[in-house]
């Protein structure tokens, strides 16, 4: 699954500002208005008793002159990353004619912007001279990042396409994890000796028709392309010409490395404010860059797929997908839930005698379960968001048990105790408000503990803490607020 993190390109046509400053849903409704004309003419003309052949000259005239001309007059001025969201957020027929109207030269960032699973519907539509086309117009980093969405065909055609350099930069590129810092990488940077003076470096970026996205700063290295430090563009503008770059780099900055992992890469960028930063091997060799808009489309994709995996999601889900795909993608959880919700049915079950005895504890299971439940959502949540922030460590985790293990017992007592005088003033039975009460603070313990269990226990087995969290949490809860509010019954009540 191709890795969307390639950040948004710049505006390279200035003329064309106006147009991006509109909100991107406007841009959505005028699309959606014109396909709507498409669709209304086009019914139109079907309706009409004419010859096929006469209909469908109809058709183009009608159509290519009108609706769709104006359609694909307005997605020339968008940014791709518009048109991505566009395409997103249309059903599968309208979508496949929207991409029909794209301009052919710019598939290759449309493709980078959109979501895999629309990615994957637009890519089924395109033959190999297309997408290789379309991987042609890419830097070596966003070939990578398309590459395993495209056929083995394809790739090799693009292999043979590029300079020996772009080759074992893209080789370099697909080498590393999706969750590492190589994966982040690109290689549009600019690099400068540090015995040079300023005016060499000026000159020098004089003969470039535009600098790299983001270039805030320069890199400098020696005569063997080791890092030595940064030079902030802003000290080449303000700095005498005659002054030497090793003189007025920074030499403490920070670097990363290849196979450092992405999010404390993107810890680094939020902390420190950066806008980019160098990529440097084990021997002290630049070999890229790592740019801030790279980063936080990265954030955004791993906020995105935790949402998905707390739902126990396997993948990201084309909205328009067919019922059959957008199914099988729900079912690996649900069909966890479901053996789960038999377990917990038969809690229930082994207490039958209990609840003919005391039908009130049927309507009050719910209510233990529930707020357990809830509180133990709150604690993952928690828990996961400090985990990303790399917070918690062997030394502070026991610290943090005993902590939520307290909230949860003080919580337990509070609401268990509304809780309990609830049950007393519907029922009159003080028993029944202790067993409640009591119900109500042991599974709020046991929320608490799996709550920050959990996500420990995944990301210690190299899992990400956030896959189906919520389920196992949902289940845990509920068999044991039911056992333990039903035991306690038991032993109480009967």
């Amino acid at each position: 699954m191709a890795r969307d993190l390639q950040g948004k390109r710049e505006m390279s046509d200035t003329g064309k500002e106006h147009h991006y400053t509109e909100n991107v849903q406007d841009h959505l409704k005028q699309v959606e208005s014109l396909l709507q004309k498409h669709a209304l003419v086009e019914a139109v003309v079907h309706r009409q008793e004419i010859p096929r052949e006469d209909r469908h000259a109809l058709v183009d005239t009608l159509l290519h002159k009108q609706n769709l001309a104006e359609l694909r007059e307005k997605l020339s001025s968008l940014h791709p990353a518009d048109i991505a969201y566009i395409l997103e957020a249309l059903p599968i027929e309208q979508r496949l004619l929207v991409w029909d109207l794209v301009k052919a030269d710019r598939d290759g960032e449309i493709l980078i912007e959109v979501s895999d699973a629309v990615r994957e519907s637009l890519i089924a539509t395109m033959s190999r001279e297309e997408l290789r086309e379309a991987a042609e117009q890419l830097d070596t980093d966003e070939i990578a990042d398309l590459a395993p969405d495209l056929p083995q065909a394809v790739m090799r055609d693009v292999f043979k396409s590029l300079s020996i350099d772009e080759r074992e930069q893209l080789r370099a590129a697909m080498s590393y994890p999706e969750d590492s810092v190589g994966a982040l990488m690109d290689f549009s940077m600019i690099q400068v000796r540090e015995d040079v003076t300023l005016e060499t470096v000026s000159r020098y970026l004089r003969r470039f028709d535009e600098l790299p996205d983001h270039t805030d700063q320069v890199f400098v290295v020696n005569r063997d392309d080791r890092f030595k430090g940064v030079l902030p563009i802003n000290l080449i503008v303000v700095n005498e010409p005659e002054m030497i770059v090793g003189s007025l780099m920074l030499a403490d900055t920070i670097t990363l490395h290849p196979d450092d992992k992405a999010d404390q890469a993107a810890q680094a960028f939020e902390r420190y404010d950066l806008v980019s930063a160098p990529v440097v091997d084990e021997d002290g060799k630049l070999i890229g860059r790592v740019t801030v808009n790279v980063v936080l489309d990265f954030i955004r994709t791993e906020s995105e797929s935790d949402v998905l995996n707390l739902a126990g999601l396997r993948e990201e889900e084309d909205i328009f997908a067919s019922v059959w795909k957008s199914a099988q993608n729900r079912w690996a959880w649900l069909a966890l839930n479901l053996c789960t919700a038999f377990f917990a049915s038969r809690v229930i079950g082994s207490f039958e005698g209990t609840i003919e005895k005391f039908v009130a504890l049927a309507t009050l299971m719910p209510i233990v379960a529930g707020i357990a439940g809830n509180s133990a959502n709150q604690t993952t949540t928690i828990i996961i968001r400090s985990l990303a922030l790399g917070q918690i460590t062997q030394g502070n985790a026991r610290r943090l048990m005993l902590k939520e293990l307290a909230i949860g017992g003080f919580n337990g007592l509070l609401w268990g105790g509304i809780a309990g005088l609830f049950a007393y003033f519907l029922y009159h039975s003080i028993a029944l408000g202790v067993v409640m009460t009591g119900a109500m603070l042991l599974n709020l313990l046991v929320g608490a503990f799996v709550g920050m269990s959990i996500p420990l226990v995944m990301q210690k087995i190299g899992r990400d803490p956030a896959i189906g969290s919520s389920v196992m949490i949902t289940a845990i809860t509920d068999s044991g607020g039911f056992f333990i509010f039903l035991g306690l019954a038991t032993i109480f009540l009967i």
